[in-house]
């Protein structure tokens, strides 16, 4: 059984702002891996930490749980899946519980005086989808999303709330490998399609020839987007 919400306190790794922290970057790691995991993988793409003079940058630690991909063993994973598919049902309980611990994370945050809109939320693989479930139905007020080789399901749950919400979307930064055989590039492609067709400003980088990975220059497009949504205080200034 999944842990409920409230009682479950996520590990987290960080890296510190190298000046005044000013906006928070939460980054949640695909399915079977860790904070620290997703945070070293970073370091031996980019040949460096992702670091920022005001952003810090919060890679938590998904509890263990069965995994039904896994004939049901134990794995660090946001959620539940009844298979690694974009035609099945999303297992909407499991994502539920996670959102609301997610939510605490963010609060967390917001109670060391970053406002909502200076917090950016996102992931890789099955990151990037429960940070799109955590955004666009729990959290509108959000500088924006990042989903790298992320999915959403055709009947996804985010769809049906952005269908009954109005105002404003954060928005979507998305990055998907071409040579992906595990998430498909195609599935990427038709869940920014239908966050675009629902109001969500969208950006869409296809990767020639990358598998399920990060690449240097995806991240480096990331870190590009991360410093125009949460510019420091000296572009604030400017603008």
């Amino acid at each position: 059984m999944a842990a409920a919400a409230g009682s479950v306190r996520l590990q987290r790794c960080m890296v510190s702002p190298t000046g005044r922290h000013s906006a928070s970057l939460i980054f949640l790691h695909g399915s079977g891996d860790s904070g620290k995991g997703l945070r070293r993988w970073i370091k031996e793409v980019l040949n460096q930490d992702l670091a920022f003079q005001h952003i810090k940058v919060i890679y938590p630690t998904a509890p263990a749980r069965p995994y039904t991909p896994l004939k049901g063993g134990i794995s660090n994973v946001w959620f539940d899946r009844f298979k690694i598919s974009n035609d099945c049902p999303e297992h909407l309980e499991s994502i539920d519980v996670m959102c609301q611990v997610l939510t605490d994370l963010i609060d967390d945050e917001v109670k060391t005086g970053i406002n909502k809109n200076r917090i950016l939320v996102g992931g890789f693989s099955m990151g990037g989808c429960m940070a799109m479930h955590l955004a666009y139905r729990n959290h509108h007020d959000v500088a924006g999303v990042f989903a790298l080789s992320s999915f959403l399901n055709k009947t996804s749950a985010v769809y049906q709330a952005l269908q009954k919400s109005d105002g404003v979307r954060p928005e979507l930064f998305q990055c998907h490998g071409t040579a992906d055989e595990l998430v498909l590039h195609s599935w990427g492609e038709e869940t920014n399609s239908m966050l675009k067709s629902l109001g969500v400003s969208t950006k869409f980088h296809s990767l020639p020839g990358v598998y399920h990975e990060l690449s240097k220059g995806e991240l480096e497009k990331l870190k590009s987007w991360i410093l125009t949504k949460l510019p420091g205080e000296t572009e604030r200034q400017i603008e």
